[in-house]
């Protein structure tokens, strides 16, 4: 649940820095900017330009060498790794290129898993298998990813991302592994949930199409973003 008013997400002056060969090699070179609730923004930007590692730190799964980041008002920089698990579950939904689904799990159980800390099993899976309706896939509730194609196993990885109700949701390349035609089904997909279920989106993208539909740009290059961003 957010805030009238508040940013949904706010990067503060962000940098990451990696060693390579006894050297600090830097990534992001102090990255800023504010979403406002309900936004979609695209980062756009060629490859290595640093979006997906901007995109790691929004979600939490990696950390800043320096700078803030603040989710909902809340300051995740300064938080420390359980509770940072938590928020990770409860605000910040995250959609890979890659689908990232587990080969063993039907997509009811892919689902769940986010929600294996918290609710009842009972409850995890009436919420699993409510998230699958809202995707389309309430009748591939016992299909594994591998009985899927591409475009229903990037559905089961939106209902997954969603099935905490996040009030983000941060997306890495997400039609990059699909068709024009299944990717163009997805971003649909995306539109309508976002004006259900109202969260803020951050997607990093080479797909024009994801970037015309945004809200807003965010172009990157060699760490640095090339225009003004509030």
């Amino acid at each position: 649940m957010t805030h009238p008013g508040r940013p949904a997400l706010e990067a503060i002056d962000l940098t990451r820095a990696l060693p390579l060969g006894g050297e600090s090699v830097p990534i992001l070179r102090g990255v800023s900017f504010t979403v406002d609730s309900g936004e979609w923004i695209a980062l756009t930007g060629p490859s290595g330009s640093g979006k997906s590692t901007l995109l790691g730190i929004l979600a939490g799964l990696d950390s800043p060498t320096s700078g803030r980041i603040v989710v909902d008002g809340i300051d995740v920089t300064r938080l420390g790794e359980r509770a940072m698990a938590r928020l990770r579950n409860q605000k910040i939904g995250v959609v890979f290129q890659s689908f990232n689904l587990i080969s063993s799990l039907t997509a009811q159980e892919n689902v769940e898993a986010p929600l294996h800390v918290g609710p009842s099993r009972s409850r995890a899976r009436d919420a699993a298998r409510e998230v699958l309706g809202l995707v389309g896939l309430s009748d591939r509730l016992d299909h594994r990813p591998h009985q899927l194609s591409g475009g229903q196993q990037q559905r089961v990885a939106i209902a997954r991302a969603l099935v905490t109700r996040p009030s983000l949701l941060i997306a890495d390349e997400p039609t990059g592994n699909l068709d024009s035609a299944t990717g163009a089904q997805v971003l649909e997909l995306l539109e309508a949930l976002r004006r259900d279920l109202r969260f803020t989106v951050v997607v990093a993208t080479h797909d024009p199409e994801i970037a015309r539909r945004a809200d807003r740009n965010l172009h990157m290059i060699d760490g640095l973003l090339t225009e003004p961003a509030r």
